[in-house]
C-alpha cells in the first residue's frame, strides 16, 4: 500500500514559535512547510545560517537531521501545512527553546 503521509495545519499567534527540534531518520524522512497564511520565520542552526522570512505560497523543505524552528513574526499570526515526509526509524527531538534574544533579533 506504500507509505503514509501526515498533514498538520499549524497556526501560530503573534510571536508563537517552536523549540528547537530535528527530525530524525535513517534513510528518507524530513519535514515540508508550506505556508498558507500571515507571515513567519524559519531557522535553521548553525553560523551563517539567516533566518528565512516565511509568506503565504513558500515552501520550505527540511531534511532530516536538519536543526531547525518555525513560527509567526511578532505582529502577524501564521500558519502552515506541516508535512512529515515518510522514511525509516523516523522520529522527532524536541529541544531547547528559541530564546527571546534569538528571536527578538528578526525582523
Amino acid at each position: 500500500m506504500g507509505e503514509t503521509l501526515f498533514f498538520a495545519n499549524v497556526t501560530f499567534e503573534p510571536a508563537c514559535r517552536n523549540n528547537w527540534h530535528i527530525h530524525h531518520a535513517s534513510k528518507g524522512g524530513g519535514q515540508i512547510l508550506l505556508c498558507v497564511a500571515g507571515s513567519g520565520w524559519y531557522q535553521e542552526w548553525g553560523k551563517g545560517k539567516e533566518p528565512q522570512s516565511l509568506k503565504p505560497g513558500d515552501v520550505v523543505v527540511i531534511p532530516p537531521e536538519v536543526k531547525h524552528w518555525h513560527g509567526a513574526k511578532k505582529d502577524s499570526w501564521f500558519s502552515h501545512i506541516a508535512v512529515e515526509v515518510p522514511g525509516e526509524n523516523t522520529s522527532n527531538e524536541w529541544l531547547e527553546p528559541v530564546t527571546d534574544e534569538v528571536y527578538d533579533k528578526l525582523g
